[in-house]
């Protein structure tokens, strides 16, 4: 499976940029994943109905994600709750060939990665399935993996109900990316330390224009 390389730009819901922007600010002091229990997004709660929890067991030469979140959102699409279950026994051999590379991609990377996907429901509407992945680490292995998972339909109204398990249509992918390059957030409306700025508002003749270094 081929995975494009993105800047964290890629990612379009605004809910899943801020989760994203959380944890880059993780990853910045020591460019590494962080450890799962300093994870902690603002209005969280807001959220948990979209975001599956898996714990990471890579003693295996696959590795092994067993789910910890139930009652969310997502398992209405899947039909039933997976806690305890390894994902790829929850997806079955029809969806794991298309759902465990990007996975697994993600565990082996340390990096976030984010998939878009078409899905129809039962009534034949095209939804966005967009899945945000972000791993955790430690002892300098991924040991979590957090899922944020965002659907949409231009047509409006949807039904969520047995998504993935309500038709014989597979997924069909829009989108692989690992988002390994621009690994940092900058506040909106601020000027970082040490940037340069120019005033240059029309000098006059002979008058060099203000170079001034914010430190």
């Amino acid at each position: 499976m081929d995975f494009t390389s993105a800047a964290p730009s890629v990612v379009k819901s605004i809910r899943q940029r801020d989760l994203l922007n959380t944890w880059l600010r993780l990853y910045a002091r020591e460019q590494i994943a962080p450890a799962v229990w300093e994870y902690q997004p603002a209005r969280l709660e807001e959220e948990l109905s979209d975001l599956i929890y898996y714990t990471v067991d890579a003693s295996t030469p696959v590795p092994r994600l067993t789910i910890q979140s139930e009652n969310t959102r997502i398992s209405r699409a899947y039909g039933h709750t997976g806690k305890g279950v390894l994902l790829d026994e929850y997806l079955g051999p029809r969806l794991a060939p298309f759902v465990m590379p990007i996975y697994h991609e993600c565990v082996a990377r340390g990096l976030p990665v984010y998939s878009v996907a078409d899905v129809d429901d039962i009534y034949g509407r095209i939804v966005a399935y967009e899945r945000l992945l972000l791993p955790f680490q430690s002892d300098g292995k991924v040991c979590h993996v957090i899922a944020s998972v965002k659907t949409f339909c231009e047509d409006g109204g949807f039904e969520i109900k047995n998504l993935m398990r309500g038709n014989d249509a597979l997924p069909r992918p829009k989108l692989r990316a690992v988002i390994d390059h621009e690994l940092f957030h900058r506040a909106p409306g601020r000027i970082a330390t040490a940037d340069v700025v120019e005033f240059a508002d029309q000098p006059g003749p002979g008058v060099p224009n203000e170079i001034i270094e914010l430190n």
